[in-house]
């Protein structure tokens, strides 16, 4: 099923993880619409900062480096300033090295848009197997539903 198709990535209870970004004059067109390039600006904000909690939880034994292979975004509706956003981040799929981050844009309770994000475990070599360990702490951010 598609991300646009899948209803529980358009409810931002679905989502185990959450953070509200403030939006800038400067993310918008000349109508007031955030762009395309701000909305993948927040995109960007939302994974390092899940991914960054996940390597203290999940990756702390160091070494490897989660890293993107994979992105695509779905847009759903308008954005618009001034405001925030509230992003909701999860984990969709686990691989052998990689994992699938799914996150979502809400404004004023609308989705606004969906973005899929594979992450290849990279160590000195190349890829590297996630551990067991790895996929259960991946396994508690699990999308809901």
């Amino acid at each position: 099923m598609s991300a646009r198709n899948d209803p529980r990535r358009r409810a931002p209870e679905s989502y185990p993880w959450h953070l509200e970004l403030q939006l800038r004059f400067g993310d918008c067109d000349m109508q007031g619409h955030l762009n395309n390039v701000a909305v993948a600006r927040l995109y960007e904000e939302t994974r390092v900062r899940f991914i960054t909690q996940l390597r203290n939880a999940v990756f702390a034994d160091g070494g490897h480096a989660p890293v993107v292979a994979h992105l695509a975004i779905d847009y759903l509706g308008e954005g618009r300033y001034p405001g925030e956003v509230s992003a909701g981040a999860c984990i969709l799929a686990t691989g052998r090295t990689s994992f699938r981050v799914g996150a979502a844009l809400f404004q004023n309770g609308n989705c606004i848009g969906l973005s899929d994000t594979v992450l290849a475990n990279m160590g000195a070599g190349g890829p590297v197997p996630l551990t067991d360990a790895w996929r259960a702490g991946l396994e508690s951010w699990r999308i809901k539903g």
